[in-house]
């Protein structure tokens, strides 16, 4: 019997910088990992702003820098995506808080994540927005992105479940 994949939404407030970041991080360490037909990656964002955009230029730019592609086009999160994925994965309290008030049942609430929960770096419990801040800022997304990224790596490989 064929095992499904397992899919993973990546959610920040626009879906401008930080989701789509962990998005192209994941699907890299998935690729280099050799598990592109187990696991299937999104993002998405809590608002539809910038749905049917690019993530933001300034992002894709650093990502690019360390040879991550934001290919994504943008879009809010639907109830299809609670039912969709296995994973739905916040970068801080208030996408968190959003995505529960948003989720249509205790089954949906329960694939909801930090982003942070993955860390290895205890030194930061949510992914800082950089949109409004400097070039560290973006770095500093990468930075933690890559460290949670491979934690839910880690945590996806050594589930029996999955």
């Amino acid at each position: 019997m064929k095992q499904e994949k397992i899919r993973l939404l990546f959610v920040c407030l626009g879906n401008i910088c930080r989701s789509p970041s962990a998005e192209a991080v994941m699907k890299k360490m998935v690729k280099d990992a050799g598990l592109e037909d187990r696991i299937e990656i999104d993002s998405a964002g809590i608002l539809g702003y910038h749905a049917g955009e690019q993530a933001d230029q300034r992002m894709r730019s650093h990502a690019s820098r360390r040879g991550y592609k934001l290919e994504s086009i943008l879009r809010p999160v639907t109830t299809r995506d609670f039912f969709d994925f296995d994973y739905i994965i916040g970068m801080d309290d208030r996408n968190l808080a959003d995505l529960r008030q948003m989720a249509p049942d205790q089954e949906s609430v329960e694939k909801i994540h930090g982003m942070m929960d993955f860390a290895g770096n205890g030194l930061y419990d949510h992914v800082p927005d950089p949109y409004y801040g400097g070039a560290a800022g973006f770095e500093l997304v990468l930075d933690l992105l890559e460290d949670a990224c491979r934690g839910l790596l880690d945590t996806i490989s050594s589930n029996p479940d999955n």
